[in-house]
């Protein structure tokens, strides 16, 4: 493809990332630019041009050690729920907005502590980040068939590099507030997260099925070349060692790394994308590497021995077969992987820049006497000149240094030099003791170590055996050999300088701050990061300081840079926060807190405490002081926590005795109205009994017919006053636990059938057409009986007496399943009310209309029925949504069921 068509194509490609970048900048609280997904994909930024290309150069060159650099984020990411949670935690409610920020606000908020982690880090990054101009050079020449051009001004390299420019000092210094969220940026990096692995599983497929017959055809084929199944295992306790270096070493740049910091810690919303990034990031850099294998041994099957550089396999396998669309696909995910990382870095060190050499070092004193809109502006275009200013240093090491090395090995140079930091990171979060002095001591001996056994050689050149410092050490001091350090020969370059810079940077990180305290910042910051959980939600409270401070001289710095109403607003916030009169004039130690975190956001931490320390005057305080307060402080806190836990229960037992009270009260109510509808039940068959008995008493010439009518009727109102009372009784029992019932294997089929006969009278009365299918086999169940008998007749009585007076209709069915034996039946008479299914089981649910309709029945019996039902371990409801009359429906435990759970 031609140099001027594939320009074409990248214009657009960034036109299409600047879309979206400007769409999600618009739409930043839309669920499509807010969410874990977007997140989780935005993290995978890790995954550079060296993810994308080195691969698969290291898998053709030396077998599986690539292997190393996913294996330690997968490794370390289970802990990301403590962890990651508990950096964004610190960093949210301390407005951080870079790792330098993070150290040095924990080591006593020190300025030059965040000026030597902000060095390290652009020694590190800045030949990061020319090693994708690198790739980006490489790759366009191997598509466009060309030569790489030493003039500047005719070199893709240079063009892209203005592109990326303008793109990152647009959207990356967009607000002057480093910590506040940039969804455009983070958006545009998930989607070319995205789109680079597609286009890796899309060569991926292509070179295992298309161009070979399958990962077995790759397999054989490469298991005939020189050296394979050398390569192609971990190898013995030697290349083992090696490996947990890398593996630890991978693991700390998935921390420290700054564009890793910026992605999971500052562009974080919310805790709970953590549980998404937890497992889809690593399954993830799992695809990306499903294909690593087959690109890079069937590169070596079909280039053996051509010279091809194998970093770039991925673009010369389709190239070979003329697939320029292919080509062009697999160039742009590299673009994709290259420019997301470059974006990111170059946002994240000029942040660190400005906040941490440029203001601090520079221009602080021009920032305290002007006005917003000019600190603002200064602001803002110190972070676009760190990134221009990156960028160009990036393609002038790219154009001296990177040209001669590969895409893997300057990565592994980068990650040494960034893990400098681990031992003040990880102090910090889990270390009371950690001090100023130990972690600058640290970092400095750990890097030079690292400058003495990686960087000079790495400049000098290894390709320059001849080298005397290289090969003999300074002055022919054996021990003192770069890549043999004190006579150390099994370790490779990388995990040699890993070893030893890391040794002695924790050892003296631990020695100097066990040995020399830290003054008071340093302890006070030091319980505010370790115990996070406990400050938290007042972290203000736990802020240490003791002096003489003016609210309205710390208000005029705050409008200096967050504009008048801003900053009224923010101490309308925190005097409602912390229930302060906004009529006291002396700042407190939470004031001063307040205050430098809202200008830690603009200038970093050491410059917000510069400034707010220039209009105030701070007093001394002793460490067993800071101690002392510091206890009282966790005091108030399990003492605050104490209260609000009592409140909260005091609140709860005071819900529950409101309940409890309208419960007796709405059950004293339900008694009355129950005692009503019994006494008013009982009165009527007694009244009947008693006319009946008075006129037969009383007269004596009552005709003979007319006398038997009158006895028959004593007797039945006798019985049915005998009724009522056993439902009571009966009700009773149940209700006090007395009722027993008494469980045997019966089949339900023959008791509905025996209970339909004794009603076949009432039933004949009314018309009423029975449908019920007697089944041919038993249908077996656990139950009593003659209760099961009762609660039959019962729900029969009421379809009989509910159904439809001209064309009555009574459907019985049963159904089993494993559990359970399912009694339906169906009257086609008038439907429930909606608002009485709850209620109807109710046995106080009659009592409760009987002002409005005197109801037939004592409202007892489908009271009874369900805790017969329940005894028997079974359910018993109406159904809803019945198109026309009512269902009742109840379940007994099936026999086979209930024989398995005796057992």
């Amino acid at each position: 493809m031609n140099s001027i068509g594939l320009l074409l194509i990248l214009v657009l490609y960034v036109s299409i990332l600047f879309f979206i970048a400007h769409w999600a900048e618009k739409r930043s609280h839309s669920k499509w630019t807010n969410n874990a997904y977007i997140y989780s994909f935005s993290l995978a930024v890790y995954c550079t041009a060296w993810t994308y290309y080195g691969s698969i150069g290291v898998a053709a060159e030396s077998g599986l050690n690539y292997l190393t650099i996913y294996l330690g984020p997968v490794l370390i990411i289970p802990t990301w729920m403590i962890i990651l949670k508990k950096i964004i935690r610190i960093s949210r409610v301390n407005k951080i907005s870079s790792i330098a920020d993070f150290i040095s606000l924990r080591y006593g908020n020190s300025r030059f502590l965040g000026a030597l982690v902000t060095l390290v880090c652009v020694f590190g990054i800045v030949p990061y980040i020319a090693l994708q101009l690198k790739s980006i050079s490489d790759t366009f020449h191997i598509v466009t068939r060309t030569e790489a051009s030493d003039n500047l001004f005719t070199d893709t390299t240079t063009h892209v590099c203005l592109a990326l420019a303008l793109f990152a000092s647009y959207y990356g210094t967009k607000y002057v507030d480093a910590s506040e969220k940039r969804r455009g940026i983070v958006t545009a990096v998930a989607m070319e997260s995205i789109l680079k692995l597609v286009f890796f599983l899309i060569i991926g497929i292509y070179v295992t099925y298309f161009v070979f017959d399958g990962f077995d055809d790759i397999y054989q084929k490469a298991a005939l070349l020189k050296d394979f199944e050398k390569k192609n295992t971990i190898g013995g306790l030697t290349n083992g060692i090696n490996w947990f270096f890398l593996c630890i070493l991978s693991m700390f740049a998935i921390f420290l790394l700054p564009r890793q910091f910026h992605t999971a810690i500052v562009e974080n919303n919310k805790e709970s994308h953590i549980r998404t990034a937890i497992w889809l990031f690593p399954l993830y850099l799992l695809l990306f590497n499903f294909f690593v294998f087959p690109i890079a041994w069937g590169g070596n099957i079909l280039f053996d021995g051509k010279g091809h550089n194998s970093d770039t396999y991925s673009l010369l396998i389709p190239q070979l077969f003329d697939n320029t669309t292919l080509t062009v696909l697999v160039f742009l995910g590299g673009f994709s992987a290259a420019i997301s990382m470059i974006i990111v870095s170059c946002i994240s060190l000029s942040t660190m820049v400005s906040n941490n050499l440029l203001i601090p070092y520079g221009f602080i004193g021009s920032l305290e006497n002007s006005s917003q809109e000019k600190n603002n502006k200064r602001i803002v275009n110190s972070r676009k000149i760190g990134i221009f200013s990156l960028i160009i240093l990036s393609y002038a090491i790219y154009r001296i240094f990177i040209l001669d090395y590969s895409l893997f090995s300057v990565g592994l140079v980068a990650f040494v030099i960034i893990a400098q930091l681990a031992p003040s990171f990880f102090g910090a979060l889990f270390w009371r003791r950690g001090s100023k002095k130990g972690t600058i001591t640290g970092i400095i001996l750990g890097f030079a170590t690292c400058f003495y056994t990686l960087l000079i050689p790495y400049a000098i050149g290894l390709t320059k055996s001849t080298s005397l410092f290289i090969q003999e050490g300074p002055w022919g001091i054996a021990l003192l050999k770069p890549f043999q350090l004190f006579g150390l020969d099994y370790l490779e370059p990388i995990p040699h300088a890993f070893f030893w810079s890391i040794l002695i940077n924790s050892l003296s990180y631990l020695a100097i701050s066990v040995s020399f305290s830290g003054n008071y910042r340093e302890r006070n910051y030091a319980e505010m990061f370790v115990d996070i959980d406990k400050y938290i939600t007042n972290h203000e409270n736990a802020f240490i300081w003791k002096g003489t401070a003016y609210i309205s001289d710390i208000q005029k710095v705050l409008q200096r840079f967050l504009g008048e109403d801003r900053t009224k607003r923010a101490l309308t916030i925190f005097n409602l926060k912390y229930n302060v009169d906004k009529n006291i004039t002396t700042a407190d130690a939470r004031f001063i807190k307040f205050a430098e975190n809202l200008l830690t956001g603009h200038i970093g931490t050491a410059s917000a405490k510069i400034l707010i320390s220039s209009v105030i005057k701070e007093d001394k305080i002793s460490l067993p002081e800071v101690l002392r307060i510091l206890e009282e402080s966790k005091e108030n806190l399990i003492i605050n926590k104490k209260l609000t836990d009592t409140s909260n229960e005091l609140k709860k037992i005071s819900e529950q005795l409101k309940n409890a009270n309208l419960e007796l009260v709405n059950k004293d109510i339900q008694k009355d109205e129950f005692l009503d509808t019994v006494t008013h039940e009982l009165r009527t068959p007694i009244t009947a009994i008693r006319a009946a008995s008075e006129i037969l008493h009383d007269d004596d010439d009552i005709p003979e017919e007319l006398r038997k009518q009158f006895l028959q009727n004593i007797i039945s109102e006798s019985d049915r006053l005998n009724r009522l009372i056993d439902k009571i009784l009966d009700l009773e029992k149940f209700e006090t636990g007395k009722q027993k019932i008494y469980l045997s294997k019966n089949d339900i089929s023959r008791t509905i059938k025996n209970t339909l006969d004794s009603l076949q009278q009432l039933i004949r009365n009314k018309k009423i057409k029975v449908e019920f299918h007697e089944s041919s086999q038993e249908v077996k169940a656990f139950y009593d009986e003659e209760r099961i008998i009762q609660v039959v007749t019962n729900l029969l009585s009421n379809a009989i007496k509910f159904s439809s007076n001209s064309d009555g209709k009574i459907a019985i069915s049963i159904s089993e399943n494993s559990d359970n034996v399912i009694v339906s039946i169906h009257n086609n008479g008038k439907g429930i009310n909606g608002e009485d299914f709850e209620a109807i089981f109710d046995k106080f649910y009659q009592a409760r209309n009987q002002n409005v309709k005197k109801p037939i029945g004592s409202g007892l019996g489908l009271a009874i029925c369900k805790k017969i039902i329940e005894h028997h371990k079974g359910r018993i409801w109406a159904e809803e949504n019945v198109a026309e009359g009512a269902t009742f429906i109840f379940t007994l435990p099936n026999y086979n069921t209930a024989e398995k759970v005796d057992k």
